[in-house]
């Protein structure tokens, strides 16, 4: 049995669970494509909402990638920020 970050989280509440065996078996797929994407940004990287744009995928079946690669050492935090759709300021995600 898998674990995080090769399967899905969830906050063993029934809805995320629900939702994180929605998404278990496109996992793989979606983690490569966004990582795929990172890199391809280069030294600009990119953000959740700016990786989701490039992909044309919603941004909450993207951003938990983000937080996946990361764990697995395959992207990481550049240090710059940029505003996302709400205006806040973003980590910009990086190749590792």
């Amino acid at each position: 049995m898998s674990t995080y970050p090769d399967a899905p989280g969830h906050r063993n509440a029934e809805t995320s669970i629900a939702a994180a065996d929605a998404i278990a078996p496109k996992l793989g797929r979606l983690q490569r494509m966004s990582e795929r994407a990172i890199r391809d940004a280069g030294e600009n990287g990119l953000t959740a909402d700016e990786l989701a744009a490039r992909l044309d995928m919603d941004r909450w079946s993207i951003q938990p990638r983000t937080s996946e690669l990361r764990r697995k050492g395959l992207i990481r935090d550049s240090g710059q920020r940029r505003p996302n759709c709400t205006g806040k300021l973003a980590i910009v995600w990086v190749g590792a």
